[in-house]
C-alpha cells in the first residue's frame, strides 16, 4: 500500500516545477540601461532571477513583499517595497522602471519652478523618485534573509552644447541648430521644447526659435531656420545677408559642479552665411562706351582731349550689394597711367550708370579695364572684368 501511495505521488508531481531559490549561493544579477542618469530621466532596471520563476505557466513577479522586498532608493529618498514582473511566460527576467523627479528648480531662468519632484508608487512602472543634482539610485533585492544583492548607478547634470548643423549656409538655403542637453529632458515620456536665441550681424536682436526633442528620453533638441536678405525677421526667419556670422545660443541652468545650482552659463555657436550666387555673377558689368562731355560716343581719340568712361553695373541678386567700380588704365608698355575708382550701394536688382573722365597725355595704345569688388580691401569680384583697346592720336 505505501509503494502505490509513493508511485502515485510520483506520477502527479509537476514536472515543470521550479526549485526554490539557492540562499547558499543567490544569483540574481541587477543591471541598468544607463550608467549615469540625468535628474529627471526614465531609469529601466532588469533582473535575472530564474529561481524565482515559481511558476512557468504564469507571468510571476517579485520585490513587493515584506520578506524579500526590492527597495529603489536615493540619499534621501525611497521606494520600498517595489515590485518588478516577469518579461513573459517562463523568462526568469523580470523588469521595473522608475521616473526621476529632479528637486525644485528653475531651468530656464523665468523665475518659475520647471520640475515637480515627488516619491511614489509600488511598481512596476508606476514610481516617481526625488533625486539631487549629484546623487546615486541604488537598487536592492533581499534576496534571503541577511542576503541583500545592490546595484547603483549615478545621476548629475552635464554642460549642455548647441551647433548649427554646417559652418556655412547658402543663402537660399536654411539652418538646423541641434542642442545636446540630457537635463532638459524634464518629462522623459513627452517631447520636451526649449527656445534659442539666433541673431545675425544683420540683425543683433534676432529672433527666438523653438527647438523640439527629438525623441522622448533623447535629450536631443532640433530646430530650423530660414534666411531672408529683403524681409524682416519674423517667426523662424532671419534676416541674414551673404558674409554674415549667424549665432545660435541659449541658457544652461543646469550645470554640473563645480558650479553653483544657481548658476547659469551662456552656451553659444556661429556659422557663415554664404550667397548661393557665385561671386563672379552676383553684378552684371557692361561693356564700357566711350563718349565725350555731351555724352556722344567717340569713334576716335586724341592728345588732350577729355574722354568720358561709361559703364553700367547691374546687381543680380535681390538685396543690397555693396561696390566698388574701379578703371585702370595702361600703357603699350603695361605700365598703370591712370587709377580712379566709384564706391557705392546698389538695392536689389538695381541697375546703374558710372562715369569717369580720363584727359590722355601722350599717343599710342591703351587698354582700358573695369572691375567690379565688395571693396578695396578684399577685393572680392562681383563680376567678370571688361576691356577695350583704343588709340591715341
Amino acid at each position: 500500500m505505501l509503494q502505490l501511495l509513493l508511485i502515485l505521488t510520483m506520477l502527479f508531481l509537476p514536472a515543470y516545477a521550479q526549485p526554490i531559490p539557492d540562499y547558499e549561493k543567490p544569483y540574481a544579477p541587477i543591471f541598468t540601461d544607463k550608467a549615469v542618469y540625468s535628474w529627471t530621466d526614465k531609469v529601466k532596471i532588469t533582473i535575472l532571477a530564474p529561481s524565482w520563476n515559481t511558476d512557468r505557466h504564469l507571468i510571476d513577479s517579485i520585490g513587493d513583499d515584506q520578506f524579500n522586498p526590492i527597495k529603489i532608493s536615493t540619499s534621501s529618498h525611497s521606494l520600498e517595497p517595489y515590485r518588478f514582473s516577469e518579461t513573459g511566460v517562463n523568462t526568469g527576467i523580470f523588469t521595473a522602471e522608475v521616473t526621476l523627479t529632479g528637486f525644485s528648480h528653475d531651468v530656464d531662468g523665468d523665475g518659475d519652478i520647471d520640475t515637480t519632484p515627488r516619491t511614489l508608487g509600488n511598481g512596476p512602472t508606476s514610481g516617481f523618485l526625488e533625486v539631487d543634482r549629484d546623487s546615486a539610485i541604488t537598487i536592492s533585492f533581499e534576496f534571503a534573509d541577511g542576503v541583500v544583492l545592490t546595484e547603483s548607478a549615478l545621476t548629475g547634470w552635464n554642460i549642455g552644447d548647441v551647433r548649427f548643423s554646417d559652418s556655412n549656409f547658402l543663402s537660399d538655403k536654411s539652418a538646423v541648430i541641434r542642442v545636446i542637453d540630457p537635463d532638459l529632458n524634464l518629462n522623459p515620456e513627452a517631447l520636451d521644447q526649449i527656445p534659442i536665441h539666433v541673431s545675425s550681424d544683420s540683425d543683433v536682436a534676432g529672433i527666438e526659435v523653438i527647438a523640439i526633442e527629438t525623441s522622448e528620453r533623447s535629450g536631443v533638441f532640433i530646430a530650423t531656420v530660414d534666411f531672408t536678405q529683403n524681409l524682416a525677421s519674423s517667426g523662424n526667419r532671419l534676416l541674414a545677408l551673404p558674409e554674415d556670422e549667424i549665432y545660435a545660443k541659449y541658457d544652461d541652468h543646469t550645470l554640473p559642479k563645480p558650479y553653483a545650482k544657481s548658476d547659469n552659463l551662456e552656451i553659444i555657436t556661429l556659422a557663415k552665411i554664404t550667397s548661393s550666387i557665385p561671386s563672379l555673377e552676383k553684378l552684371t558689368n557692361s561693356q564700357i562706351i566711350l563718349a565725350d562731355r555731351s555724352g556722344k560716343p567717340l569713334d576716335s581719340f586724341q592728345v588732350n582731349k577729355r574722354i568720358q568712361i561709361v559703364g553700367s553695373i547691374k546687381n543680380e541678386q535681390n538685396f543690397d550689394q555693396k561696390f566698388v567700380y574701379l578703371i585702370q588704365i595702361k600703357n603699350n608698355e603695361h605700365s598703370v597711367v591712370s587709377l580712379s575708382w566709384i564706391t557705392g550701394e546698389l538695392s536689389g536688382n538695381q541697375s546703374l550708370d558710372v562715369s569717369q573722365s580720363w584727359l590722355p597725355k601722350n599717343f599710342g595704345s591703351f587698354l582700358i579695364e573695369s572691375y567690379v569688388w565688395n571693396s578695396l580691401e578684399e577685393q572680392i569680384a562681383l563680376s567678370q572684368p571688361v576691356s577695350t583697346t583704343i588709340i591715341v592720336e
